[in-house]
Protein backbone atom coordinates (compact mmCIF):
# COMPACT_ATOMS: atom_id res chain seq x y z
CA UNK A 1 0.00 0.00 0.00
CA UNK A 2 2.79 1.88 -0.28
CA UNK A 3 1.88 3.56 -3.78
CA UNK A 4 -1.21 5.23 -1.79
CA UNK A 5 0.41 7.60 -0.20
CA UNK A 6 2.36 8.68 -2.86
CA UNK A 7 1.09 12.51 -3.40
CA UNK A 8 2.29 12.01 -6.93
CA UNK A 9 -0.19 9.80 -8.24
CA UNK A 10 -3.13 11.15 -6.25
CA UNK A 11 -5.81 13.30 -8.28
CA UNK A 12 -8.50 15.58 -6.38
CA UNK A 13 -11.48 16.80 -7.85
CA UNK A 14 -12.50 20.52 -6.42
CA UNK A 15 -16.26 21.05 -6.99
CA UNK A 16 -16.90 24.95 -7.27
CA UNK A 17 -19.15 27.68 -6.66
CA UNK A 18 -17.45 30.23 -9.06
CA UNK A 19 -13.44 30.34 -9.79
CA UNK A 20 -10.63 32.21 -12.04
CA UNK A 21 -11.00 34.24 -14.24
CA UNK A 22 -13.73 35.61 -11.77
CA UNK A 23 -12.22 37.42 -9.27
CA UNK A 24 -13.47 37.85 -5.34
CA UNK A 25 -12.22 36.03 -2.35
CA UNK A 26 -13.73 32.36 -2.94
CA UNK A 27 -11.57 32.12 -6.32
CA UNK A 28 -8.28 33.60 -4.71
CA UNK A 29 -8.76 31.20 -1.91
CA UNK A 30 -9.77 28.22 -4.86
CA UNK A 31 -6.53 28.82 -6.19
CA UNK A 32 -3.77 29.34 -3.50
CA UNK A 33 -5.58 25.45 -2.78
CA UNK A 34 -4.41 24.18 -5.84
CA UNK A 35 -1.31 26.04 -6.43
CA UNK A 36 -0.29 24.80 -3.45
CA UNK A 37 -1.33 20.96 -3.77
CA UNK A 38 0.48 21.33 -7.00
CA UNK A 39 3.18 22.39 -5.08
CA UNK A 40 2.91 19.34 -3.02
CA UNK A 41 2.77 16.84 -5.93
CA UNK A 42 -1.13 16.30 -6.39
CA UNK A 43 -3.11 16.68 -9.72
CA UNK A 44 -5.64 18.89 -9.20
CA UNK A 45 -8.43 20.12 -11.02
CA UNK A 46 -12.00 22.62 -10.97
CA UNK A 47 -15.11 21.63 -11.65
CA UNK A 48 -17.62 24.58 -11.36
CA UNK A 49 -21.40 24.60 -11.03
CA UNK A 50 -23.49 26.73 -13.02
CA UNK A 51 -23.55 29.74 -10.63
CA UNK A 52 -20.38 30.38 -12.64
CA UNK A 53 -22.34 30.69 -16.06
CA UNK A 54 -24.09 33.34 -14.83
CA UNK A 55 -21.13 35.81 -14.50
CA UNK A 56 -18.63 34.40 -16.71
CA UNK A 57 -18.89 33.35 -20.29
CA UNK A 58 -16.68 30.42 -21.26
CA UNK A 59 -15.28 29.17 -24.98
CA UNK A 60 -15.30 24.92 -23.93
CA UNK A 61 -16.51 22.94 -20.94
CA UNK A 62 -12.65 22.71 -19.93
CA UNK A 63 -10.54 25.86 -19.50
CA UNK A 64 -7.42 26.55 -18.36
CA UNK A 65 -6.57 30.40 -16.37
CA UNK A 66 -3.37 30.58 -14.32
CA UNK A 67 -2.52 27.04 -15.19
CA UNK A 68 -5.37 25.40 -13.73
CA UNK A 69 -7.39 23.65 -15.40
CA UNK A 70 -11.43 24.06 -14.99
CA UNK A 71 -14.09 22.17 -15.97
CA UNK A 72 -17.71 23.92 -16.44
CA UNK A 73 -21.07 22.78 -15.74
CA UNK A 74 -23.54 23.55 -18.53
CA UNK A 75 -26.48 25.15 -18.63
CA UNK A 76 -28.38 27.76 -15.60
CA UNK A 77 -30.81 26.33 -13.74
CA UNK A 78 -34.49 27.97 -13.26
CA UNK A 79 -37.95 27.38 -12.34
CA UNK A 80 -39.37 27.98 -8.87
CA UNK A 81 -37.25 27.64 -5.42
CA UNK A 82 -36.31 23.61 -4.34
CA UNK A 83 -37.23 22.90 -8.47
CA UNK A 84 -34.19 25.16 -9.69
CA UNK A 85 -31.81 24.25 -6.47
CA UNK A 86 -32.62 20.74 -7.16
CA UNK A 87 -31.92 20.97 -11.14
CA UNK A 88 -28.62 22.77 -10.39
CA UNK A 89 -27.35 19.92 -8.07
CA UNK A 90 -28.41 17.01 -10.36
CA UNK A 91 -26.53 19.06 -13.16
CA UNK A 92 -23.03 19.46 -11.00
CA UNK A 93 -23.51 15.67 -9.83
CA UNK A 94 -24.42 14.62 -13.97
CA UNK A 95 -21.22 16.58 -14.40
CA UNK A 96 -18.74 15.18 -12.11
CA UNK A 97 -19.74 11.51 -12.77
CA UNK A 98 -19.01 12.13 -16.21
CA UNK A 99 -15.68 13.82 -15.89
CA UNK A 100 -14.78 10.89 -13.59
CA UNK A 101 -15.01 9.06 -16.83
CA UNK A 102 -12.05 10.28 -18.32
CA UNK A 103 -10.08 11.78 -15.52
CA UNK A 104 -10.73 9.37 -11.95
CA UNK A 105 -10.51 10.69 -9.19
CA UNK A 106 -9.18 9.74 -5.79
CA UNK A 107 -10.76 12.14 -3.69
CA UNK A 108 -14.07 14.63 -4.72
CA UNK A 109 -13.50 17.97 -2.14
CA UNK A 110 -16.33 20.23 -2.46
CA UNK A 111 -16.47 23.30 -1.46
CA UNK A 112 -19.83 25.52 -0.23
CA UNK A 113 -22.67 26.17 -0.94
CA UNK A 114 -24.15 23.18 0.02
CA UNK A 115 -25.80 23.21 -3.51
CA UNK A 116 -21.90 22.26 -4.37
CA UNK A 117 -21.91 19.35 -1.17
CA UNK A 118 -24.97 17.65 -1.99
CA UNK A 119 -23.85 17.30 -5.45
CA UNK A 120 -20.51 16.14 -5.03
CA UNK A 121 -22.08 13.70 -2.48
CA UNK A 122 -24.37 11.88 -4.89
CA UNK A 123 -22.04 11.26 -6.98
CA UNK A 124 -18.77 10.42 -4.85
CA UNK A 125 -21.43 7.74 -3.36
CA UNK A 126 -22.19 6.87 -7.09
CA UNK A 127 -18.53 6.12 -8.04
CA UNK A 128 -16.93 4.66 -4.70
CA UNK A 129 -15.13 7.94 -3.84
CA UNK A 130 -14.37 9.47 -0.17
CA UNK A 131 -15.54 13.24 -0.31
CA UNK A 132 -14.04 16.36 1.80
CA UNK A 133 -16.73 19.13 2.46
CA UNK A 134 -15.09 22.38 3.50
CA UNK A 135 -17.25 25.03 4.33
CA UNK A 136 -16.02 28.75 3.90
CA UNK A 137 -19.21 30.31 5.57
CA UNK A 138 -22.91 29.05 5.82
CA UNK A 139 -24.24 30.52 2.44
CA UNK A 140 -27.41 31.51 4.45
CA UNK A 141 -26.06 33.93 6.78
CA UNK A 142 -24.36 35.10 3.67
CA UNK A 143 -27.56 35.84 1.99
CA UNK A 144 -28.70 38.22 5.22
CA UNK A 145 -25.34 39.60 5.54
CA UNK A 146 -25.94 40.52 1.51
CA UNK A 147 -29.52 41.93 1.79
CA UNK A 148 -30.93 38.75 -0.31
CA UNK A 149 -32.01 36.57 2.43
CA UNK A 150 -33.94 36.93 5.74
CA UNK A 151 -32.53 35.10 8.99
CA UNK A 152 -35.86 32.13 9.44
CA UNK A 153 -36.91 32.32 6.18
CA UNK A 154 -38.19 29.09 4.56
CA UNK A 155 -35.34 29.18 2.17
CA UNK A 156 -32.60 30.07 4.88
CA UNK A 157 -34.28 26.96 6.83
CA UNK A 158 -34.14 24.83 4.06
CA UNK A 159 -30.23 25.65 3.13
CA UNK A 160 -29.21 25.36 6.95
CA UNK A 161 -30.80 21.84 6.58
CA UNK A 162 -28.95 20.66 3.64
CA UNK A 163 -25.49 22.22 5.03
CA UNK A 164 -25.96 20.34 8.00
CA UNK A 165 -26.74 17.20 6.14
CA UNK A 166 -24.03 17.45 3.52
CA UNK A 167 -21.35 17.87 6.80
CA UNK A 168 -22.89 14.93 8.70
CA UNK A 169 -22.78 12.56 5.59
CA UNK A 170 -19.27 13.31 4.41
CA UNK A 171 -16.44 11.51 5.04
CA UNK A 172 -14.57 14.61 6.34
CA UNK A 173 -15.23 17.95 6.99
CA UNK A 174 -13.13 21.11 6.69
CA UNK A 175 -14.14 24.81 7.52
CA UNK A 176 -12.48 27.82 7.62
CA UNK A 177 -12.22 29.13 11.23
CA UNK A 178 -12.82 28.04 14.70
CA UNK A 179 -16.57 29.32 14.22
CA UNK A 180 -18.09 27.75 11.84
CA UNK A 181 -16.36 24.78 13.19
CA UNK A 182 -18.31 25.33 16.86
CA UNK A 183 -21.84 25.70 15.26
CA UNK A 184 -21.42 22.91 13.14
CA UNK A 185 -20.55 20.60 16.61
CA UNK A 186 -23.39 22.71 18.32
CA UNK A 187 -25.75 20.76 15.69
CA UNK A 188 -24.41 17.44 16.35
CA UNK A 189 -21.45 17.03 13.94
CA UNK A 190 -18.54 14.54 15.50
CA UNK A 191 -15.78 17.41 16.01
CA UNK A 192 -13.27 14.41 15.26
CA UNK A 193 -14.23 14.66 11.73
CA UNK A 194 -14.23 18.62 11.60
CA UNK A 195 -10.87 20.65 10.79
CA UNK A 196 -9.89 23.55 10.39
CA UNK A 197 -8.08 25.53 7.98
CA UNK A 198 -7.56 28.81 7.90
CA UNK A 199 -7.81 31.51 5.13
CA UNK A 200 -4.39 31.85 4.10
CA UNK A 201 -1.91 33.57 1.61
CA UNK A 202 0.16 32.76 -0.95
CA UNK A 203 3.62 34.23 -0.27
CA UNK A 204 5.09 33.78 -2.93
CA UNK A 205 2.76 36.56 -4.61
CA UNK A 206 4.15 39.39 -2.28
CA UNK A 207 7.59 40.37 -1.98
CA UNK A 208 8.51 43.57 -1.25
CA UNK A 209 6.10 46.81 -0.97
CA UNK A 210 6.15 48.84 -3.51
CA UNK A 211 7.32 52.65 -2.82
CA UNK A 212 4.42 55.18 -2.61
CA UNK A 213 3.15 55.61 -5.83
CA UNK A 214 3.04 59.52 -6.11
CA UNK A 215 1.63 59.68 -9.92
CA UNK A 216 -1.67 57.79 -8.74
CA UNK A 217 -1.57 59.83 -5.24
CA UNK A 218 -1.74 63.13 -7.22
CA UNK A 219 -4.17 61.94 -9.88
CA UNK A 220 -6.71 60.70 -6.63
CA UNK A 221 -6.02 64.68 -4.93
CA UNK A 222 -3.91 62.83 -2.21
CA UNK A 223 -1.03 65.40 -0.77
CA UNK A 224 1.80 64.08 0.28
CA UNK A 225 2.36 63.24 4.30
CA UNK A 226 -1.54 63.36 4.51
CA UNK A 227 -2.66 60.09 6.72
CA UNK A 228 -4.25 57.41 4.11
CA UNK A 229 -7.07 55.30 5.88
CA UNK A 230 -8.05 52.57 3.05
CA UNK A 231 -10.63 49.78 2.73
CA UNK A 232 -10.22 46.95 -0.60
CA UNK A 233 -12.86 45.01 -0.93
CA UNK A 234 -16.21 44.11 -1.72
CA UNK A 235 -19.15 46.73 -1.09
CA UNK A 236 -21.30 44.60 1.15
CA UNK A 237 -23.40 45.92 3.99
CA UNK A 238 -21.83 43.77 6.59
CA UNK A 239 -18.82 45.06 5.53
CA UNK A 240 -19.82 48.23 7.61
CA UNK A 241 -18.14 50.59 5.10
CA UNK A 242 -20.84 53.68 6.51
CA UNK A 243 -19.61 53.41 9.73
CA UNK A 244 -16.21 54.20 8.68
CA UNK A 245 -17.26 56.92 6.53
CA UNK A 246 -19.38 58.66 9.46
CA UNK A 247 -16.02 58.29 11.24
CA UNK A 248 -14.04 60.11 9.33
CA UNK A 249 -15.26 64.20 10.32
CA UNK A 250 -15.06 62.47 14.15
CA UNK A 251 -11.24 61.53 12.83
CA UNK A 252 -10.54 64.72 11.23
CA UNK A 253 -10.90 67.15 14.37
CA UNK A 254 -7.77 65.83 15.51
CA UNK A 255 -6.11 64.70 11.90
CA UNK A 256 -7.62 67.28 9.60
CA UNK A 257 -5.62 66.26 6.42
CA UNK A 258 -6.65 62.42 6.90
CA UNK A 259 -8.10 60.49 3.60
CA UNK A 260 -10.79 57.73 3.34
CA UNK A 261 -9.52 55.87 -0.14
CA UNK A 262 -12.23 53.49 -0.56
CA UNK A 263 -11.65 50.80 -3.47
CA UNK A 264 -14.06 48.19 -4.92
CA UNK A 265 -17.40 47.78 -6.29
CA UNK A 266 -20.95 46.60 -5.05
CA UNK A 267 -24.27 46.64 -4.39
CA UNK A 268 -23.76 49.97 -1.24
CA UNK A 269 -22.08 51.38 -3.61
CA UNK A 270 -24.64 54.61 -4.21
CA UNK A 271 -25.53 54.41 -0.85
CA UNK A 272 -22.22 55.02 0.57
CA UNK A 273 -21.56 57.45 -2.22
CA UNK A 274 -24.74 59.39 -0.53
CA UNK A 275 -23.74 58.91 2.88
CA UNK A 276 -19.90 60.71 2.21
CA UNK A 277 -21.78 63.80 0.25
CA UNK A 278 -23.98 64.30 3.29
CA UNK A 279 -20.94 64.67 5.26
CA UNK A 280 -19.36 68.45 5.58
CA UNK A 281 -16.59 67.73 4.11
CA UNK A 282 -17.41 64.84 1.25
CA UNK A 283 -13.92 65.38 -0.38
CA UNK A 284 -12.37 63.37 2.58
CA UNK A 285 -13.76 60.29 0.83
CA UNK A 286 -12.09 59.03 -2.40
CA UNK A 287 -14.24 55.90 -4.15
CA UNK A 288 -11.49 55.07 -6.51
CA UNK A 289 -14.13 52.07 -8.27
CA UNK A 290 -13.52 48.76 -8.91
CA UNK A 291 -9.43 48.58 -10.27
CA UNK A 292 -7.95 45.71 -11.89
CA UNK A 293 -6.40 42.79 -9.61
CA UNK A 294 -2.69 44.12 -11.03
CA UNK A 295 -3.54 47.53 -9.71
CA UNK A 296 -4.19 47.00 -6.65
CA UNK A 297 -0.57 47.14 -5.25
CA UNK A 298 -0.49 50.48 -6.11
CA UNK A 299 -3.31 51.53 -3.87
CA UNK A 300 -1.77 49.12 -0.92
CA UNK A 301 0.96 51.78 -1.61
CA UNK A 302 -0.98 54.66 -0.76
CA UNK A 303 -2.77 53.53 2.78
CA UNK A 304 -1.39 53.64 6.23
CA UNK A 305 -4.17 51.76 7.77
CA UNK A 306 -6.17 49.24 5.74
CA UNK A 307 -9.90 49.24 8.04
CA UNK A 308 -12.32 46.68 7.93
CA UNK A 309 -15.14 48.21 10.63
CA UNK A 310 -17.28 44.88 9.71
CA UNK A 311 -21.03 45.07 11.74
CA UNK A 312 -21.72 43.00 14.27
CA UNK A 313 -23.51 39.62 12.83
CA UNK A 314 -23.67 36.08 13.32
CA UNK A 315 -22.37 35.50 9.33
CA UNK A 316 -19.11 38.24 10.90
CA UNK A 317 -19.03 36.91 13.89
CA UNK A 318 -18.28 33.14 12.44
CA UNK A 319 -17.04 33.57 9.29
CA UNK A 320 -12.92 34.87 9.62
CA UNK A 321 -12.37 37.64 6.11
CA UNK A 322 -9.59 37.06 3.73
CA UNK A 323 -8.38 40.84 3.22
CA UNK A 324 -6.68 41.40 6.65
CA UNK A 325 -4.20 38.33 5.89
CA UNK A 326 -3.53 40.06 2.36
CA UNK A 327 -3.01 44.02 3.95
CA UNK A 328 -0.68 42.01 6.81
CA UNK A 329 1.28 40.13 3.85
CA UNK A 330 1.65 43.59 2.06
CA UNK A 331 3.29 45.32 5.25
CA UNK A 332 0.12 47.38 6.38
CA UNK A 333 -1.78 48.30 9.44
CA UNK A 334 -4.08 46.60 10.18
CA UNK A 335 -8.02 48.34 12.35
CA UNK A 336 -10.62 45.98 12.56
CA UNK A 337 -14.04 45.58 14.43
CA UNK A 338 -14.09 43.56 16.98
CA UNK A 339 -16.75 40.80 15.96
CA UNK A 340 -16.01 36.97 16.06
CA UNK A 341 -14.54 36.63 12.40
CA UNK A 342 -11.76 39.20 13.32
CA UNK A 343 -10.85 38.47 16.26
CA UNK A 344 -9.22 34.96 15.26
CA UNK A 345 -6.99 37.01 12.85
CA UNK A 346 -5.61 39.92 14.83
CA UNK A 347 -4.60 40.04 18.12
CA UNK A 348 -5.15 43.16 19.55
CA UNK A 349 -2.10 45.54 19.97
CA UNK A 350 0.17 42.92 18.83
CA UNK A 351 -1.19 42.26 14.85
CA UNK A 352 -3.53 45.16 14.75
CA UNK A 353 -6.43 46.97 16.82
CA UNK A 354 -9.55 46.17 17.38
CA UNK A 355 -12.19 48.62 17.95
CA UNK A 356 -16.50 47.84 18.91
CA UNK A 357 -18.25 47.43 16.09
CA UNK A 358 -21.44 49.22 14.83
CA UNK A 359 -19.81 52.58 16.76
CA UNK A 360 -17.90 54.88 14.43
CA UNK A 361 -17.20 57.22 17.33
CA UNK A 362 -15.08 53.86 18.70
CA UNK A 363 -13.61 53.54 15.14
CA UNK A 364 -12.43 56.95 14.84
CA UNK A 365 -11.10 56.96 17.96
CA UNK A 366 -9.09 53.78 17.32
CA UNK A 367 -8.07 55.06 14.07
CA UNK A 368 -6.33 58.54 16.17
CA UNK A 369 -4.28 56.08 18.40
CA UNK A 370 -3.20 54.61 15.89
CA UNK A 371 -2.13 57.45 13.71
CA UNK A 372 -0.12 59.29 16.57
CA UNK A 373 1.28 56.22 17.60
CA UNK A 374 3.78 56.15 14.71
CA UNK A 375 6.91 54.94 16.66
CA UNK A 376 4.67 51.51 17.20
CA UNK A 377 4.28 51.00 13.71
CA UNK A 378 7.08 48.76 12.61
CA UNK A 379 6.55 46.51 15.94
CA UNK A 380 2.95 45.94 14.29
CA UNK A 381 3.65 45.38 10.80
CA UNK A 382 6.56 42.95 11.74
CA UNK A 383 4.41 41.00 14.00
CA UNK A 384 1.82 41.00 11.61
CA UNK A 385 3.56 39.61 8.86
CA UNK A 386 5.15 36.78 11.15
CA UNK A 387 1.61 35.68 12.20
CA UNK A 388 0.85 35.50 8.50
CA UNK A 389 4.26 33.60 8.04
CA UNK A 390 3.78 31.02 10.71
CA UNK A 391 0.30 30.81 10.83
CA UNK A 392 -1.29 31.50 7.31
CA UNK A 393 0.62 30.38 4.96
CA UNK A 394 -1.31 28.06 2.31
CA UNK A 395 2.43 26.49 1.04
CA UNK A 396 2.50 25.00 4.79
CA UNK A 397 -1.14 24.84 5.90
CA UNK A 398 -2.35 22.38 2.29
CA UNK A 399 -0.25 19.95 4.22
CA UNK A 400 -2.97 19.10 6.05
CA UNK A 401 -5.15 18.69 3.20
CA UNK A 402 -2.94 16.29 1.96
CA UNK A 403 -2.85 14.01 5.98
CA UNK A 404 -6.75 14.17 5.40
CA UNK A 405 -6.75 13.00 2.25
CA UNK A 406 -4.30 9.56 3.10
CA UNK A 407 -6.36 8.74 5.76
CA UNK A 408 -9.42 8.06 3.52
CA UNK A 409 -7.46 6.36 0.97
CA UNK A 410 -6.30 4.02 3.54
CA UNK A 411 -9.64 3.75 5.38
CA UNK A 412 -11.25 2.98 1.59
CA UNK A 413 -8.19 0.23 1.09
CA UNK A 414 -9.01 -1.16 4.40
CA UNK A 415 -5.93 -0.17 5.81
CA UNK A 416 -7.64 2.14 9.09
CA UNK A 417 -10.87 0.09 9.25
CA UNK A 418 -14.03 2.18 8.64
CA UNK A 419 -13.93 4.56 11.70
CA UNK A 420 -13.92 8.55 12.15
CA UNK A 421 -11.10 10.99 11.52
CA UNK A 422 -9.67 12.18 14.99
CA UNK A 423 -7.91 15.45 15.83
CA UNK A 424 -4.69 13.75 16.25
CA UNK A 425 -4.83 12.14 12.63
CA UNK A 426 -4.52 15.69 11.10
CA UNK A 427 -7.49 17.30 10.82
CA UNK A 428 -7.42 19.92 13.22
CA UNK A 429 -5.55 23.15 12.89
Amino acid sequence: MAALFDAAMMRVLHVLDHSLPLHSGYTFRTRAILKAQEALGLEVRGLTSQRHNIEAEWESAREQFDGLTFHRTAGVSSGPMLVREFREMAATSDAIRELAQDWRPDIIHAHSPALNGGAALRAARNLGISLVYEIRAFWEDAAVGNRTGTQGSAKYRLTRSLETQVAARADAVFTICNGLRDDLVARGIPGGKIGVMPNGVDLTLFGEPIPRDDTLASELGIAEGAPVIGYIGSFYDYEGIDDLIAAMPILRRSHPDARLLLVGAGEMDGEWRAAAERLPDPEAIIFAGRVPHSEVERYYSLIDVLAYPRKASRLTDLVTPLKPLEAMAQRRLVAASNVGGHRELITHGETGILFAPDDPGACAQALGELLESRGEWDVLRANALEHVRSRHDWHINARRYLDVYHHLLARTHGDFGSGPLSPDQGLRA
